[in-house]
């Protein structure tokens, strides 16, 4: 058997392939560093590769959940581990909900039949054109006024009394706040995503089902839903790292109890000093998670792919 052979690429083709390579690995590289230096290496910027690495700002970073106390700090100001809870709490709600209400909505638009399916099509990807600074205003207006119980409301007295306080209950300051606006603000790509994967599969096959006995919700969960797989797996991976980095949003509707990691980060930066050290290692430990959860996925778009392939 013959060996494939292979044209010779030109060199500008590598010089390219390295620049990129660069580009995206090179930052993280050296966040990578950085977070074992001292602020003082990082700052003279002459210690290089050449300095004594240190798990300092990780424990820092981590300091509200080691269990023994750091010798270099005085108080705990960051709550790295309250702020980590509440972003995976956000970012894996926000994504279930989304793809459970994106691929009813993708199912429907392409199967059904019914005026203004196209309208509604078309409208959801121009809605994803919104940017999430335009909607940062009447969002905070809406959530701290008028999708409140007031202190008048029965439920709203109820809390008064058991609880105390005004007996005000608000979105704004809440985890469900913050969901919700991440369902609404990804939504809109998921059911467009979702669409161009309902539509390869063949309809042949839901027909088969229903003459089989099978109802329309087990046409959908179990014929539909593992054929489209891969899309689900693309539309959560980009669901959860937006609901993960999102910033601009989060730093409107959380209060103290529900701030996310990327707030803490902006947070430990001030007019008089910056923490460089525990930024980057900060930066790190944000970074895990959506790595975590790209490899898992990406498990599921390679099965996925390879599920009907059958041998010559």
């Amino acid at each position: 058997m013959a060996h494939p052979t292979y044209e010779r690429q030109h060199p500008g083709y590598y010089a390219l392939l390295v620049g990129l390579i660069f580009m995206a690995v090179g930052p993280i590289a050296l966040m990578f560093i950085n977070s074992f230096k001292l602020d003082v290496d990082i700052i003279s910027g002459t210690s290089g590769l050449l300095f004594m690495p240190t798990i300092q700002n990780y424990e820092t970073a981590l300091c509200d959940i080691l269990p023994y106390e750091l010798d270099h700090l005085d108080f705990c100001a960051l709550k790295f581990g309250g702020a980590f809870i509440n972003s995976l709490i956000i970012a894996l709600v926000s994504t279930a909900l989304t793809l459970v209400i994106g691929c009813m909505a993708a199912y429907a638009l392409v199967r059904f039949r019914f005026m203004g399916r196209d309208t509604a099509s078309l409208t959801t990807l121009m809605v994803r054109m919104v940017p999430p600074a335009v909607l940062l205003v009447p969002v905070f207006g809406l959530w701290n006024n008028e999708f409140c119980l007031g202190n008048d409301a029965l439920l709203g007295g109820l809390i008064r009394e058991t609880f105390g306080g005004r007996g005000d209950v608000c979105l704004a300051g809440t985890h469900s706040g913050i969901i919700l606006i991440y369902v609404a603000m990804n939504l809109p790509f998921v059911i467009w995503i979702l669409q161009s994967f309902i539509v390869q599969v063949p309809y042949s096959l839901e027909e088969a089902a229903r003459v089989d006995g099978a109802t329309p919700f087990q046409v959908f969960f179990r014929v539909v839903l593992p054929l489209i797989k891969p899309g689900l797996a693309a539309a959560a991976i980009f669901t959860f790292r937006i609901a993960w980095n999102e910033y601009l949003l989060a730093s409107a509707l959380s209060d103290r109890d529900t701030k996310t990691v990327p707030i803490l980060i902006v947070n430990n930066m001030s007019e008089f000093n910056v923490e460089w050290g525990v930024i980057m290692a900060t930066g790190m430990l944000l970074a895990i998670p959506p790595i975590i959860f790209t490899l898992f996925a990406s498990r599921q778009i390679i099965t996925g792919m390879t599920a009907g392939a059958v041998k010559g």
